[in-house]
């Protein structure tokens, strides 16, 4: 620590003082037992605060006494995520765990007669909070983000530094040079009722629960209003480590992070076997009322951090967790009426329209019922009594009828033979649930919708143009398709409902600003039927040009990564249809453009299927170069190594990923080596 100018013995004094903060605060929140009171704790901060006042050189960012910024943000930036923050499959019986199990002893041992009670796992509550992640870089909190869709979030470093139970610095001498850890940040019950009882006598806004207080209190530009607000972090999984060690199971791993300051969940235990996760899930639903915070349900996990790798993850989830959730509150209610909604794909949900009833935390008046199969199923009428549930404890649905309550007269629910926007045909094709507007783009129902897709933040992201903006442009007959945005005037937007001159002007820069887009934005604006972001990219990154995905058949579609059948006709119908191709043309005709790729054909990209992880310090090129690089020769690049990995490319200081590398007996290529294949498989070089 520099401190020009501080005396010896006042540096001597502050890191003491520093020291004895974090010790406190390590055996407040971390271990439960504090050792001296809120008093003397409050003197010996109150005491730093006065010499670093002093001695205002003498001040560092992981001081105590620098949780809260001064400066409000005027945004959140974009974090992406060191590796992919996963989400969590859901049991919600006894039965569906009991499948889990097997499925883990079938890929653990395939044929061996070893039963699910050899296998090891760690039981947790499953908090009802927000996912977070953290980076220490040589043991100092640098950055907290949000888990966003798994594979970036949003940057809250400011508000997460308010919270006492997140160390600024680690409590070790020897920290790895960088360690990310995930976990939950939740806003205890106590905390949240005093908070609500506070807001309601200040006139100011009441949250309906601590979840929603707890996600509201993190996106908070301001960092001095969140750490007004009660919230608590508990550490979960070790996300990744880079020239440090942890142990080889998740329980130790756990023990290892919280003897570095990281809370951990008390209730944590490592168990053998299934049926000592159910008696544990048992356990902790007695507990579920007497704690101190909200909890859904309880996670299991597999202990082998080695057993956790082979398992591998589908998808977006983890195929050695679960999370296993309790019954949802359920309440019974009356069913007012049913409407059918029509989204931005033309699919039509029967929504049932209740009387108003509290459920989990939340006043619900609409519950979905999914489709018109379903509804028949359940044979749902209008001023039937009915069990509703927030399912996962989040989206209202009803469960079932009370038959014995149904009124004497009643209808049967009817899918409408016309869409109740536009008037245009519905049709149900044969063999799928969902029945569909065939009204196309002009529905406005679907219109509005691929509007607001269109202008998404992760789509073309034109700032200003929300939800209410779209619905006002498309009422106003301003706008008759996507397109259209980019014909509007100044004129005609200043005439809207609280649309003033500079609101105007300011969404017009927006539109020009979004002209200059990439393909994978655009692609992922058209709302093509199952292509999302990650679909959108792998498309962009393959073929490079949207000539290109306009004409491929269904069977070059399906050699995108992630691509199979039914998402490759989708794509395909989408641009057999020649009003979608005039679309396009009219945007392009506006002004939207993109960066040419200059990519060889899928033919000649020679690194397709194959898996590069960098790691250390390139000195050539930077990392970013290198991945446009091996992207452009038709390569994914990872962030981790795992089996699945075929080549590491290792810099200086190269730290696990290449240990990893050498233990697993992936190729492993020195700087040297890297530019050498570039350049052998560099379309421009001569064969």
């Amino acid at each position: 620590m520099v401190n020009h100018g501080v005396p010896a013995d006042i540096v001597k004094k502050i890191e003491a003082l520093r020291h004895q903060i974090d010790k406190h605060n390590f055996h407040y929140y971390s271990e439960n037992e504090p050792i001296i009171s809120d008093t003397d704790f409050d003197l010996l901060l109150r005491e730093l605060q006065t010499l670093e006042k002093q001695y205002p050189d003498s001040i560092i960012p992981e001081s105590p006494t620098q949780r809260v910024g001064t400066t409000p943000l005027s945004a959140f930036k974009e974090a992406q995520h060191l590796v992919p923050m996963l989400s969590l499959d859901n049991a919600f019986s006894d039965e569906e765990v009991a499948q889990f199990a097997q499925r883990l002893k079938q890929r653990l041992y395939q044929e061996s007669q070893s039963d699910v009670e050899h296998i090891e796992f760690v039981c947790e509550p499953k908090l009802d909070g927000v996912a977070v992640s953290l980076i220490y870089e040589n043991g100092v909190l640098t950055r907290g983000a949000t888990r966003g869709d798994g594979s970036a979030g949003e940057d809250i470093t400011q508000n997460v530094r308010t919270i006492a139970t997140i160390p600024l610095k680690l409590h070790t001498d020897n920290p790895p040079s960088l360690l990310e850890v995930r976990g939950e940040i939740v806003m205890p019950l106590a905390g949240f009722e005093s908070f609500n009882k506070k807001a309601l006598q200040e006139g100011q806004k009441v949250f309906v629960n601590p979840r929603n207080a707890a996600a509201g209190s993190l996106r908070q530009l301001d960092s001095r209003i969140t750490a007004l607000r009660p919230l608590e972090f508990f550490c979960y999984a070790a996300g990744m480590i880079e020239n440090g060690l942890l142990p080889q199971t998740h329980f130790e791993q756990l023990q290892q992070l919280s003897r570095w300051g990281l809370r951990i969940n008390p209730l944590i235990e490592s168990v053998s076997g299934f049926e000592a996760c159910l008696a544990y899930y048992k356990k902790i639903g007695t507990l579920r009322a007497e704690l101190p915070y909200d909890i859904d349900g309880v996670v299991y996990k597999v202990n082998s951090i080695a057993e956790q790798e082979k398992l591998g993850f589908v998808s977006r989830s983890p195929r050695w967790a679960i999370a296993h959730k309790f019954p949802a509150v359920e309440q019974q209610t009356v069913v007012e009426g049913v409407d059918f909604q029509v989204g931005r794909t033309g699919v039509l949900t029967p929504v049932a329209r209740l009387k108003p009833v509290f459920v989990g935390g939340v006043t619900v008046s609409n519950a979905t019922l999914h489709n018109i199969e379903e509804t028949l199923r359940k044979d749902v009428r209008v001023g039937d009594t009915v069990m509703v549930r927030r399912a996962g404890d989040v989206i209202p649905e009803v469960v079932a009828v009370i038959l014995a309550n149904r009124p004497a007269y009643t209808d049967v629910v009817k899918l409408p033979e016309h869409c109740p926007v536009c008037q245009a045909e519905v049709i149900k094709p044969e063999g799928e649930s969902a029945a569909r507007c065939t009204g196309g783009l002009y529905c406005p129902a679907q219109l509005k919708e691929s509007i607001k897709h269109f202008a998404s933040r992760k789509a073309m992201d034109i700032e200003g143009l929300g939800d209410k903006v779209a619905e006002q442009l498309v009422d106003a007959g301003l706008i008759k398709d996507v397109a259209g945005i980019f014909t509007l005037d100044r004129d005609s937007l200043v005439n809207l409902d609280r649309m003033g001159e500079k609101s105007a002007d300011n969404l017009l820069a927006a539109i020009v600003n979004s002209q200059a887009t990439t393909l994978q934005r655009f692609l992922f604006g058209l709302g093509i039927r199952e292509v999302g972001e990650a679909t959108a990219k792998s498309l962009a990154q393959y073929f490079g040009d949207l000539q290109s995905i306009e004409t491929a058949s269904e069977e070059s579609l399906q050699a995108v990564p992630d691509v199979g059948p039914v998402v490759a006709a989708h794509i395909a119908a989408f641009f057999r249809q020649s009003h979608n191709r005039e679309l396009i043309e009219k945007c392009c005709a506006a002004g939207v453009h993109w960066p040419i790729v200059e990519r060889p054909p899928a033919s000649q990209q020679p690194l397709i299927g194959k898996t590069f992880v960098l790691t250390g310090t390139l000195t050539s090129l930077t990392r970013d170069e290198a991945k446009a690089q091996l992207e452009q020769l038709g390569a994914s690049v990872a962030g981790s190594v795992s089996k699945n990995t075929h080549t590491v490319v290792a810099g200086e200081k190269s730290g696990s990923k290449l240990t990893k590398a050498e233990e697993l007996g992936i190729e492993i290529l020195n700087e040297q080596s890297f530019l050498v294949l570039l350049k052998k498989l560099s379309p421009s070089s001569p064969t």
